[in-house]
């Protein structure tokens, strides 16, 4: 499955452009990061792309079809979304949130199938939880929390998962094992990371944002460089290719010591 987002402009009412303009694609089996500073459109975006926001100007197809123009179901067995944060207020237990995937392909009250149960069961295997099928989701730590939604996207059984700052509140070790993940289940990837490490660490391309406008894009080594970053974010780095991960390593450098640098 490939996505291709063609011209796409948003704006809030009457206010100035929060997306201006943006080309992207993502071709079959990548993981193509956005980056940029805070406002500067990451999110916007992605609810552009999977119909939360609808866009002012242009057009975002997948597989060539127009998703705007797909039955809300269909683009749910098309569309996987993991957001930043996912509060369920009710007392569900893991294996009811991972069955919540299986929605898009019910009718209204249709019962779970053994078929539907399987595919739960595999979902949570394939992210290591199948032991806390019965577990109250709201027990949970953020990093299972977070494995059990692309649980439920798993067992969605779509080919193209959207990431939206998924782990931007969870310590480091929970960050490597969600982008660990996602990285090995065969899906095609769209995330929004707040990281600069992590996305040269993960992804196979970058887009680089600022002020709702695309300034570049390319590989982790084209897009990642001093300059690009200090044009955009306004901080001082110091980049180099990491001996062991083969991947920009990126340092920040605080203005004291950049000064003394120059």
């Amino acid at each position: 499955m490939h996505l291709r987002v063609e011209n796409i402009s948003f704006s809030y009412q009457e206010e100035k452009k929060i997306l201006d303009n943006i080309n992207l694609h993502v071709e079959k089996g990548e993981l193509v990061g956005i980056i940029g500073p805070n406002g500067s459109g990451k999110s916007t975006i992605l609810k552009n792309i999977y119909r939360v926001l609808k866009p002012d100007e242009g057009a975002v197809f997948l597989d060539d079809e127009a998703v705007y123009q797909m039955h809300v179901k269909k683009a749910a067995t098309k569309l996987g979304v993991v957001g930043q944060e996912n509060s369920i207020p009710f007392d569900f237990t893991v294996g009811d949130i991972v069955a919540m995937g299986r929605g898009p392909h019910k009718g209204l009250l249709e019962s779970d199938t053994e078929e539907d149960q399987r595919i739960v069961m595999n979902a949570l295997k394939q992210v290591d939880l199948e032991h806390l099928i019965y577990q109250d989701y709201r027990q949970l730590s953020g990093g299972e929390k977070q494995r059990v939604i692309i649980a439920r996207v798993l067992a969605q059984q779509t080919d193209f998962l959207i990431l939206d700052e998924p782990t931007n509140h969870l310590d480091i070790h929970h960050q490597l094992q969600i982008f660990d993940l996602v990285k090995n289940i065969g899906v095609t990837v769209l995330a929004a990371i707040h990281d600069l490490n992590l996305a040269a660490l993960y992804c196979d391309r970058i887009y680089l944002l600022k002020d709702g406008k695309l300034v570049t894009a390319g590989t982790p080594e084209t897009v990642l460089t001093e300059k690009n970053i200090g044009d955009v974010f306004g901080i001082h780095t110091d980049i180099m290719i990491h001996p062991i991960t083969k991947k920009v390593s990126i340092t920040y450098l605080p203005e004291s010591l950049a000064e003394t640098e120059e």
